[in-house]
């Protein structure tokens, strides 16, 4: 991917949460990463100074919010600021995983909108546009007064399916009622059967879920449970446990953000997934042989040309990454 000589105005910062992608992204762009000097001084506030011109560039801010996720969203916060103050012509914040998704409505008396403050905090630091992939709600988009891209990883994970599986006698199943629509559209993009099982959360144990239902059938077949994220593999595994004991041939799961907080990585070498497969929307540091991971780079690289040239975003997923 290239860009025309004479138009150098991309300008491509990465923070400290996720160099690596940042580096793939740079590459695949045909950029080299804008220099930025990120530290902390003795009490933990976040020092920054890009160390070139930016002034009338159009700047992406590629910071994926991983842990720690208060850090991560400030110091992209610091960084976008910084580049409002060298007069760039537009700055998008791009964040890969957004920090707070979950978060994003009340559900009882005195709670916070979180998702709506972190959308917030990047817009009155000076982001023009926001960039994010496989929101946990759709609705996100309409904190932001302003152009919002809604990326999906259905083209990585799809393309992956299509390649490593028998496609004659998979069905694709929602780890619980919350999902279906996603499994819903992989379901009809694949041409697949569906299942959907369903949770009940134990509020007395924290982040502890147990399956009960299923809905579908799954014996005999490949069963793929879909999700947009891990955090501690709680519902997946759970969904696992059910698929299994329903008589499922082999069972997988995929999900776009692989967050694995103790004890994912635990409960999914225990678990009946003889695989699991993830992007790296999110850095991932611990292995396990039953976790493989797919690079996001090429469809961020993608969707920050499609902007940088005035195209459409929506055209890289032929419309559906609009729900």
């Amino acid at each position: 991917m290239t860009h025309a000589l004479g138009r150098q105005q991309l300008h491509l910062i990465g923070g400290r949460s996720h160099p690596a992608l940042t580096n793939d992204v740079a590459k695949i762009l045909g950029v080299e990463p804008c220099k930025v000097l990120l530290s902390n001084f003795a009490n933990g506030e976040i020092s920054c100074k890009i160390s070139e011109s930016i002034r009338g560039a159009d700047v992406f801010v590629l910071q994926t919010h991983a842990r720690n996720v208060n850090d991560s969203i400030m110091e992209q916060a610091v960084m976008v600021d910084a580049c409002k103050r060298a007069s760039a012509a537009s700055i998008t914040a791009v964040c890969p995983f957004l920090g707070y998704a979950r978060q994003d409505r009340k559900s009882s008396g005195r709670e916070p909108i979180t998702a709506k403050l972190v959308v917030d905090i990047l817009a009155h630091a000076g982001a023009d546009r926001i960039m994010s992939v496989d929101l946990h709600t759709g609705q996100i988009q309409g904190f932001f007064d302003g152009p919002f891209d809604h990326l999906v990883g259905m083209p990585i994970l799809t393309t992956y399916i299509r390649e490593h599986f028998d496609l004659d006698d998979l069905v694709i199943v929602s780890p619980d009622a919350g999902r279906a629509k996603t499994a819903e559209r992989y379901s009809t993009y694949l041409g697949f059967g569906m299942a959907i099982g369903q949770k009940q959360r134990l509020y007395v144990k924290h982040n502890t879920v147990e399956a009960k239902y299923l809905i579908g059938e799954v014996e005999g077949k490949t069963c793929i449970t879909i999700d947009d994220m891990i955090d501690t593999a709680g519902t997946m595994c759970a969904a696992a446990t059910i698929l299994d004991e329903n008589g499922a041939a082999a069972i997988y799961g995929v999900a776009t953000h692989g967050v694995l907080s103790d004890p994912a990585l635990e409960r999914i070498e225990a678990s009946p997934f003889k695989k699991v497969i993830v992007t790296d929307t999110l850095p991932i540091a611990k292995k396990s042989k039953k976790l493989e991971v797919l690079s996001a780079a090429p469809l961020l690289a993608q969707a920050i040309d499609a902007v940088y040239k005035g195209s459409s975003v929506s055209a890289l997923f032929d419309g559906k990454n609009q729900f």
